[in-house]
């Protein structure tokens, strides 16, 4: 079909089907934010925009005086940054995409945009094209390329000159926002396009439905991109490819569209800081637990890390993410692939989580029962119905619930003394 540049016609775009199917992505917030490494990747916004006083103070006590957001640019080196190595860590992670920040509020790419002259990562800071070098070693990785880009720039004068005119002007938009997304398509053909910067402006200023019906009808990526919902201030939850609605959004119920869960392991900020401690960040059991309730109810989850201005994830972000990689390598199939069944927890309690493939239901389970017992209430047994653990061997005895459901007798034992202390799945074949 041919798209029109309007959200009834962009809208019934069907997704492409790789993406439900993936599951688990990961989101790295990296640029010149990278360099003050503190308070979180807004640091330009909250020191200049905002003028808060803790930013103010930070950047006198570490900075020389007349410091100026650019001066960071240089400090930017990436001089460790080893693509192919993060592309390794990734699909250990159990990640099926990744998702990079092209380009944040602060206006920085991460590529020689030539609409971002010597602001950017090729005539500045790295010297080194950053989007195309982990593209590649992620293509050679079979993972799946997402691009995260900010329609806005907090203080770029053409769009504080737009904003001025209660964006009646466009000149930002088609002298920045959109040469740069046209080029990021053509040049990197990604898998997926994470828009941001939305929220100030309507749709009839950031002209995203042509882009969008370009990208759709005549692209080089037409038939496999995806999308979100971040094109114009009213278009979150409402308009675009899959939803993402807010940051960590989750939604209680199964919605009706497809949606997407971004989390970060720092549950403080989206780029690095330096100053982080260990409280700050998702333990194991949290990441384990949220992916489950995402893909319960239909979501993808994409967690984010922030590396270091020289291109490092630190080691605690790494033992998350292979940790992470660790339980889907043993739980995975309940994950990829799956959809949600007609039930997506147990009604007594959030600790029982349900997925489905076709006639099998996996029933996912966060606590350990004190008895070995697992209680599961929603299943129906037939007699056909047959009961095994993910990572162990035969099968489990069970025995119908008095009230309704299914008793089954777990093994004594955790199957591994390696597993992760959260999140084990009984796969159940033949229940209603």
């Amino acid at each position: 079909p041919c798209y029109r540049p309007d959200w009834a016609s962009l809208d019934a775009r069907p997704l492409p089907a790789w993406f439900d199917q993936a599951k688990v992505g990961v989101f790295v917030h990296w640029g010149v934010f990278s360099v003050p490494a503190w308070g979180s990747e807004w640091f330009w916004w909250h020191w200049q925009g905002e003028h808060r006083a803790d930013y103010e103070r930070f950047v006198q006590r570490q900075y020389p005086p007349d410091t100026t957001y650019a001066d960071f640019a240089p400090r930017f080196t990436a001089h460790d940054f080893k693509p192919h190595e993060w592309a390794q860590l990734f699909q250990r992670a159990g990640a099926r995409y990744v998702v990079l920040t092209t380009k944040h509020h602060e206006g920085f790419t991460n590529w020689g945009s030539p609409v971002s002259w010597n602001w950017n990562s090729v005539d500045t800071g790295p010297h080194r094209d950053l989007v195309g070098e982990l593209g590649q070693a992620l293509r050679e990785s079979n993972l799946r390329y997402g691009l995260y880009h900010s329609l806005l720039e907090w203080f770029n004068p053409l769009y504080l000159a737009d904003k001025e005119s209660g964006f009646k002007t466009q000149n930002f938009v088609s002298e920045k926002t959109m040469p740069e997304l046209y080029d990021l398509v053509l040049k990197y053909k990604p898998d997926l396009i994470w828009s941001d910067g939305d929220w100030e402006a309507p749709e009839s200023y950031w002209n995203s439905t042509s882009f969008l019906a370009w990208l759709y009808n005549d692209s080089p990526v037409k038939d496999t991109v995806v999308v979100n919902d971040r094109w114009c201030n009213n278009c979150s939850c409402h308009h675009g490819g899959y939803y993402n609605c807010a940051d960590k959004y989750q939604p209680g119920t199964l919605p009706a569209h497809k949606w997407e869960m971004c989390s970060s392991i720092d549950k403080l900020s989206w780029g690095y800081r330096s100053n982080m401690n260990i409280a700050e960040l998702m333990d194991e059991a949290s990441i384990i637990e949220e992916l489950v309730q995402t893909v319960s109810f239909g979501g993808n989850y994409l967690l984010n890390v922030g590396p270091t201005k020289e291109g490092v994830i630190v080691p605690i972000f790494q033992e998350r993410l292979l940790a992470l990689g660790r339980w889907l390598d043993t739980n995975g199939e309940a994950i990829y692939e799956s959809k949600p069944w007609r039930v997506q927890m147990e009604n007594s309690t959030e600790t029982v989580w349900y997925t489905s493939k076709g006639a099998v239901v996996y029933a996912i389970f966060l606590i350990w029962p004190r008895d070995n017992v697992l209680e599961l209430s929603s299943p129906a047994s037939s007699p056909a119905t047959q009961v095994t653990m993910l990572g162990f061997a035969g099968t489990l005895k069970w025995q119908e619930s008095p009230g309704k459901g299914l008793l089954i007798t777990l093994p004594c034992t955790f199957p591994s003394p390696l597993l992760p202390q959260s999140g084990w799945t009984v796969k159940l074949e033949g229940v209603k």
